[in-house]
């Protein structure tokens, strides 16, 4: 199955899995609501929409640099004219429209993602990403990508290239093992943990989000020394990884 390579990496990313409007929460990896937001977003994707075509998409999350998780305290309202908006379109009082928020992100993380299915489907999310729609962005619209987002969009074995070719955002600490950690949508017999998440997209309206239960593993996998790198040689290695998938 061929498929995509992804590179997300920014300032800021947060994967919520459990969010509710005052609290927000962020996984250490991206939720596969999360994907189909971002490419949802550059096909322009209206909320309400069906998100069937996203259905027959797998995803393999490789974690390249976990990041540090960081809490942003918000305070909203306050004397605000309008108010403050409730969930089923009304505002809420003015004597009650100061709200507190606690939002979760990842500050400086990088992961790098393989994107399986059908190649039609592939094609035409590769010329969203290409020329967006919308800003694709990481988990919340504040926090938009660096470039490049999509490294390849001719990967004969996405997943392998993960192991074998596109480089890790970080160097090796001293006698730390050539190791990263691999989040696949499958229950695996031999990984370090099994979990189940809420985080498959039935519908993004704004009034009626809905979300199916999934699967995933997490495995610790033995990739080539020489793919972790850092600086200029990170990106010569990335450069060059993107430069041979474009000359297929």
């Amino acid at each position: 199955m061929s498929g995509l390579v992804l590179r997300l990496a920014g300032p800021l990313q947060s994967w919520g899995e459990h969010s509710v409007f005052a609290h927000r929460d962020t996984l250490r990896f991206p939720t596969r609501s999360g994907l189909i937001g971002l490419l949802a977003a550059a096909e322009g994707l209206k909320r309400g929409q069906s998100l069937a075509g996203y259905n027959d998409l797998r995803f393999t999350v490789r974690i390249d640099r976990p990041g540090v998780r960081m809490l942003d305290f918000h305070t909203i309202g306050g004397g605000m004219r309008r108010g403050v908006p409730r969930p089923d379109g009304g505002q809420r009082p003015r004597e009650k429209a100061t709200m507190v928020t606690r939002r979760q992100y990842l500050s400086d993380a990088v992961f790098t993602v393989a994107v399986e299915g059908p190649e039609d489907r592939l094609a035409e999310i590769t010329q969203a990403l290409r020329q967006p729609h919308w800003q694709p962005y990481l988990g919340r619209r504040s926090c938009p990508p660096d470039q490049p987002l999509l490294l390849s969009s001719t990967a004969t074995d996405p997943v392998a290239d993960l192991h074998t070719r596109v480089p890790v955002a970080r160097a090796l600490r001293h006698k730390e093992p050539p190791e990263a950690e691999f989040v696949t949508e499958t229950a695996v017999e031999a990984a370090d943990a099994v979990t189940e998440l809420a985080d498959v997209p039935e519908s993004f309206s704004r009034y009626d989000r809905r979300y199916r239960t999934r699967t995933v593993s997490i495995t610790t996998q033995r990739i080539p020394e020489n793919l972790f790198v850092k600086g200029e040689q990170y990106w010569d290695l990335l450069i060059a990884y993107v430069q041979e998938e474009e000359a297929r």
